[in-house]
This record gives C-alpha cells, sequence and structure tokens, in this order.
C-alpha cells in the first residue's frame, strides 16, 4: 500500500513496524516512539535521517526517516489542543484490523506534517484518537497501519489522518522515561480520560476563566487524585499536571 505522508511525501508500507514501546509523556503530551532517550537525542539524529519535525514557528509533527534505507526510524506526535466527544452509539470502530507495518520513503526530502488539530478519548481511555480534521470524528479510516505497539496511523483517502493510541494509561510516563510494564489499575484510566479533557479546550478555557462549574470538575478529579492508592506512579504523573493547572489559574 503506498500513501501520503504530509504535504508531499509519498512512501509505501513494509513488514517492519518500529521496534520501540511508545512513550505517553503526559506533562508535554506528546506520543514517542524513537530510540532517543532525551531531547538532545533526538537532535543528534536529525543528520542522518529526513523527514518533518519542529523548527521555530512550526507545529510539524517530528517523522523521521533513515537516510540510508529510507525506512521509517522514529516519531513524536503532539495531542492537539482540542478535544471533542467520542462518537455516540458506537462501540469498536467498525475498521479493518491494523495491518503491523512500517513506511518507507519514496525519495529523501524534508516535507511538512502538520499537527492533528482534534482529539477524542472515551471515559475509560481506551483509545486516545488523535486526527488532523474535525469533519472526519466518527468517520471509519480506509485503513490503520499499526506502525508501533498500541499505536496505529490512520488512513483516508490515501493520506495519513491521524494517529491512535490504544490503552494510552499503560504508556504514561513524564518526559522520555519508560513506561511501567505492569498495567494500570481501571481507575487511573478513568482519571486519564478526566485530564485529558481538563487540559484541553473547551473545559480548560472554563477553567482559565474560572467558571464554577469546571473548577468543581478539576477539583474533583484533583481529589480523586489525591486519594488513590493504587498504581501512584502514573497517578503522581497526572496530579503534577493537575497541581500546575490549579496554581496556574487559583485566585
Amino acid at each position: 500500500m503506498r500513501v501520503i505522508v504530509g504535504d508531499a511525501m509519498t512512501a509505501e508500507t513494509t513488514d517492519r513496524p518500529l521496534p520501540f514501546a511508545p512513550r505517553f509523556d503526559f506533562r508535554d503530551l506528546q506520543l514517542i516512539v524513537a530510540g532517543y532517550a532525551d531531547p538532545a537525542g533526538r537532535e543528534r539524529q536529525l543528520p542522518d535521517t529526513f523527514g518533518s519535525a519542529q523548527w521555530l514557528w512550526s507545529q510539524d509533527e517530528h517523522f523521521r526517516f533513515d537516510r540510508d534505507s529510507r525506512d521509517l526510524c522514529g516519531l513524536t506526535f503532539s495531542v492537539p489542543p482540542e478535544s471533542v466527544a467520542p462518537p455516540r452509539g458506537r462501540g469498536a470502530h467498525a475498521e479493518p484490523p491494523a495491518r503491523v507495518g512500517g513506511l518507507r520513503a519514496d525519495v529523501d526530502r524534508e516535507f511538512a506534517m502538520p499537527g492533528t488539530t482534534v482529539f477524542h478519548c472515551d471515559s475509560g481511555a481506551a483509545e486516545l484518537r488523535c486526527l488532523g480534521d474535525v469533519r472526519l470524528v466518527g468517520r471509519d479510516m480506509d485503513a490503520r497501519l499499526g506502525i508501533a505497539p498500541d499505536v496505529a496511523l490512520l488512513i483516508h483517502e490515501g493520506t495519513v489522518a491521524g494517529w491512535s493510541l490504544g490503552d494510552p494509561a499503560r504508556y504514561l510516563t513524564d518526559g522520555f522515561a519508560e513506561p511501567r510494564p505492569d498495567p494500570p489499575a481501571p481507575a487511573t484510566r478513568r482519571r486519564l480520560a478526566e485530564c485529558l479533557e481538563l487540559v484541553s479546550s473547551p473545559l480548560v478555557d472554563r477553567v482559565m476563566d474560572r467558571d464554577a462549574a469546571a473548577w468543581q470538575r478539576l477539583r474533583t478529579t484533583e481529589q480523586a487524585l489525591r486519594e488513590q492508592r493504587e498504581d501512584r506512579h502514573r497517578v503522581d504523573i497526572l496530579l503534577g499536571v493537575i497541581t500546575r493547572l490549579v496554581e496556574d489559574y487559583e485566585a
């Protein structure tokens, strides 16, 4: 299968997905699927790769291919700033199963890869789905490429139109640290879904405006995070972000 990536790149699917476990950095709201362990490592990789990256004033996704093989070798996706309600009346997406594989670029050149614009996550955080256009919410993708464990590129009309992360609580981490190997507690999944909504528009705008109902939700989630005893490592990551939000906008 051949797909369009970004504004001008075409690539062919391969049978080699990225071998890296995803890292869902909740502090910076980004998904890292790569071999580097810090920002310096990501910078060191640039001369040996091509693709898209976040340059000054750019909001492009970090999507890098190896110069020698032209195979996809790493990516960093940002969670968009706006959340929308998950599609109603549907269970699992009626899409074909994700095809596990990688990508090989047709040519060695830089290209623009605009970030996604909206996301949705169900109340149990079974899946985080980020899309390039709000008009795609609730629409089935033509194909899903399983580019890494629980990570899929969403293909619509031959173009990479977004990405998804299954069970995002499992991969919760802070910065570039490796996530814990044990499964998350069900309560952590619920808190993650609440936190994602609280740190994104439109709810975060209401928090900043000190809307009473929005602050009640924020305080309720904060209290639930403080009181949860199980899965404290992941819970503390969420609590750190929520506490900072309270401190930044509390009168």
